[in-house]
């Protein structure tokens, strides 16, 4: 690796470090330097300010995010309706694992609906909206979600998912529904709730109606008409 992306690599991994352990609004970009063991000129050289560098930051979560989803995607001996019961277990683990990371990109998911509307994209933080990188962003963060959408393909051309299903719509319900399982794992996992709930009950739960709801309770022949959405 070139010396110059080796220091790029260090700042953006210090970053993360830093805005794990302290949190993003807690740490300076003068923090970074001085743990990176680099000068803060030379920080500002590869990245503008902290919001562009949180925006490389989101790029790489989403770099890492495909590459959960190639992986699964590319599983041998599983049907398509299996493979999308891992993604949901990887999604967790990437989750659990990379915290800060998995956040940006939902974080990034909100930032998108701000910027597809006129009168809420003037709230962005123009710092990020001059960011390379978050334009970057807009061209790549869909990417994950093509894999998923060959799964679901996969799977109602292997007969687990049904057929009248229509892909696109049916993997950007299901993905709605892993950011949704994700987040509550905390309200679930708190002691002190009344719902007789717990994290590995739910979990073994959320993919039986997964499967459920993907599969049909009675099988379903090919249709002749055009496919329909989900519900």
């Amino acid at each position: 690796m070139p010396k110059e992306k080796n220091k790029e690599k260090l700042i953006l991994d210090t970053a993360i470090f830093l805005f794990t352990t302290k949190g993003y609004q807690a740490t300076r970009m003068d923090d970074i330097a001085k743990s990176a063991g680099i000068s803060k000129g030379l920080t500002y050289f590869y990245y503008k300010n902290k919001e562009d560098l949180f925006m490389a930051l989101t790029k790489k979560a989403f770099d890492l995010f495909k590459d959960e989803f190639r992986e699964v995607y590319l599983l041998k001996g599983i049907n398509g309706l299996e493979k999308l019961n891992e993604l949901v277990i990887r999604v967790v683990e990437f989750a659990k694992k990379n915290q800060i990371l998995y956040d940006s990109i939902i974080g990034f998911m909100d930032l998108v609906k701000k910027f597809n509307d006129e009168e809420s994209r003037k709230t962005i933080d123009p710092l990020i909206l001059e960011s390379q990188h978050f334009q970057k962003l807009l061209e790549i963060h869909h990417e994950p979600a093509k894999f998923g959408v060959m799964m679901v393909s996969q799977g109602i051309k292997d007969g687990s998912i049904r057929p009248e299903l229509q892909p696109e719509i049916t993997f950007y319900t299901v993905w709605s529904m892993i950011i949704g399982f994700e987040k509550m794992l905390g309200p679930i996992g708190y002691e002190g709730k009344e719902v007789k709930i717990n994290p590995e009950n739910w979990q073994h739960g959320f993919l039986k109606l997964l499967q459920d709801m993907l599969k049909g309770t009675i099988q379903a022949s090919r249709p002749s008409t055009v496919q329909t959405s989900l519900f």
